[in-house]
């Protein structure tokens, strides 16, 4: 395969950290762009790109999405040719608390990144939006065309501004495009915060699961190797503006979730029932026929897909000690 350079945004996280160790894997250059910020601990992330930065086609820059010049002056010195915007502020529950904070990195920190690509003339982009900004739909699967004006969380409506923005910049200078609405990725490196991640952590250590709500909300949960095999297929074959969800197409309640964790490791998990959550969404469920018609091929059942999250986490507990 030719060499091509590729920037991504946000890459020393969960799903970035994954990215760029897949595309050096396929003979790409990368140049990785995080700020390293603490929402969580920055030793994580740093330990997240290890690997990758031992290769001699991978260069990370420690900085901020919303520096302009400093994308800019990437995109141009780096010769890149396509831009895998993964940065963000995340989590619905953190920007009910904060929503200034997440309007900034997300909606700024987007249209800085979509300035400099204009300036450099970098013509292609992936997106890294949500499920989220199906809001509370009782009408799964979700389709690309449903109807999106109904955000029930600040991170949400960030990120339908950004699909907003990402559209104007298609139709204004002729950007090929791909907005990826993720669908509760989880996976080796998963953020400690997230659910599947907070729940072995709390069951492997004896502790009360903090279930909100009866336990019967759902989710299309997407192992992370699925993920980036979609964006990958995504980017080879990206020509013109696509909104495409990425998902399993399945869903799982909150209660089955926990149950399987809790046979993964063997042990029973013990729950503290808590009220419901505002900015949660009651269900989430992908319809991926067109990513499918890109390429995409999920094929990690959430049993499964647990099962090797918590070999990893076990893995991880083992190197710790």
């Amino acid at each position: 395969m030719a060499e091509s350079n590729y920037l991504v945004t946000g890459a020393a996280g969960f799903i970035g950290s994954h990215l760029v160790e897949a595309l050096l894997a396929r003979g790409g250059r990368v140049v990785g762009l995080d700020n390293l910020d603490d929402f969580y601990a920055p030793a994580i992330k740093r330990r997240n790109v290890e690997s990758a930065i031992a290769s001699d086609r991978f260069r990370m820059v420690e900085g901020d999405i919303r520096d302009t010049a400093l994308v800019e002056d990437i995109l141009r010195s780096g010769r890149i040719g396509t831009v895998f915007h993964l940065a963000a502020r995340a989590g619905v529950r953190p920007s009910v608390e904060n929503p200034f904070l997440y309007q900034s990195v997300n909606v700024e920190g987007t249209l800085s990144v979509l300035e400099a690509m204009r300036k450099a003339e970098v013509k292609r982009l992936l997106f890294a939006s949500s499920s989220s900004v199906y809001g509370d739909s009782s009408n799964p699967p979700f389709r690309e065309t449903d109807m999106v004006d109904s955000p029930i969380s600040p991170y949400a409506a960030t990120k339908k501004a950004g699909e907003m923005l990402c559209h104007a910049y298609h139709h204004l200078h002729g950007m090929d495009m791909a907005i990826l609405r993720f669908f509760t990725a989880y996976g080796p490196r998963q953020r400690p915060e997230m659910a599947i991640h907070k729940f072995t952590r709390i069951i492997a250590d004896g502790g009360e699961i903090p279930m909100f709500g009866d336990g019967s909300t759902a989710r299309d949960y997407t192992y992370i190797e699925d993920i980036i095999q979609g964006m990958l297929s995504i980017e080879s074959n990206l020509h013109g503006y696509h909104i495409l969800n990425l998902g399993e197409s399945d869903t799982t309640t909150l209660s089955e979730m926990i149950g399987m964790i809790g046979a993964a490791l063997g042990r029973e998990p013990r729950i503290r029932r808590l009220p419901a959550q505002q900015g949660d969404a009651t269900i989430t469920r992908a319809d991926i026929t067109a990513a499918r018609a890109l390429g995409y091929r999920p094929s990690t059942p959430i049993a499964e897909g647990i099962r090797k999250f918590v070999a990893w986490y076990h893995a991880q507990q083992v190197e710790a000690n």
